[in-house]
């Protein structure tokens, strides 16, 4: 990697750039002839008052790839070739709402080969739990117009009649996983899988021998690593995000992400308004937070 980066920005733009490092934590200072300098641990951003912007530091990779050029500049410059993308083909799997007491559980598919794993780094790609929602939202819009895709949406009134079925969130996901492999191996005929392990190795092959398909499947913890896993997991949040969102219109309660207090007390409200029936048309029922609401 080049040990600094210099690009020409806009002057309009300064004001968001220097709101958003505010925000993220940067320290500023004004040397001579600079509309600021703004530095936090393992990047220095100095913005010249000619619109000369120049980066430099140990982390700079990650701030320039995902947030100063597609925010930012609008442009993207920082020789992808360096970063040695892995281009085989392959289907890349993630879920979302697991740990979420509101809202549907997603399973997630993407297929990606070549220099479509570029234009995934270029979309902005990476894990889902290091982006703002808003990007979530943006990104996946994209990711779903440009890729091979497929999404599972269980919401809660199913969620909970399955799980009643599979007595196992395990098994309920391996077969969330197990059925969107099925869908993009038929799509795209590759075979080539990598996944998130959340359990055992055996209860996402048992559920694959279930339905007879074979593929080559890795399975690793923090597989979000892997850009296609990661643009998985995007599409996997945005659906969450927005079926959490419809349910919040549909009972015109806001529902909180998590499995937090702040559930406990919409839950009580909920409960308040309709009755307890109202609970597993818009929460998953195992859930312990479900005791704290209706003791």
């Amino acid at each position: 990697m080049k040990s600094s980066y210099v690009a020409n920005l806009d002057l309009k733009a300064a004001k968001q750039l220097s709101a958003d490092l505010k925000e993220k934590g940067f320290e500023f200072s004004h040397p001579p002839h600079t509309q600021f300098s703004a530095k936090t641990k393992g990047i220095s951003c100095t913005l010249y008052n000619s619109g000369k912007l120049v980066v430099q530091g140990k982390e700079m990779a990650e701030f320039i790839e995902f947030y100063l050029e597609p925010e930012i500049l609008q442009a993207f410059n920082l020789g992808y070739e360096e970063l040695a993308i892995d281009q085989t083909p392959r289907i890349g799997i993630d879920e979302s709402g697991k740990g979420d007491f509101f809202g549907a559980l997603c399973v997630a598919g993407v297929y990606a080969q070549g220099n479509e794993l570029a234009k995934l780094k270029a979309l902005g790609v990476q894990d889902s739990k290091k982006i703002s929602d808003a990007s979530i939202l943006k990104i996946g819009k994209k990711i779903k117009e440009e890729f091979a895709h497929h999404i599972i949406k269980i919401n809660p009134k199913k969620y909970n009649e399955i799980y009643s079925q599979f007595k196992n969130l395990n098994s309920l996901l391996a077969w969330g996983h197990a059925t969107t492999i099925e869908q993009l191996v038929q799509k795209t005929d590759c075979h080539n899988v990598i996944i998130d392990q959340f359990a055992n190795e055996r209860v996402v092959i048992t559920a694959l021998k279930r339905k007879k398909i074979e593929v080559k499947l890795t399975q690793r913890h923090r597989a979000e690593e892997d850009l296609i896993v990661a643009a998985a997991s995007i599409l996997a949040r945005q659906t969450f995000l927005e079926s959490l969102d419809a349910l919040s219109k549909e009972f015109g309660v806001h529902l909180p992400k998590g499995a937090s207090a702040t559930c406990i007390s919409i839950g009580k409200t909920l409960v308040g308004k309709y009755g307890k029936e109202v609970l597993p048309l818009v929460a998953k029922m195992h859930f312990k937070t479900l005791d704290a609401i209706i003791h």
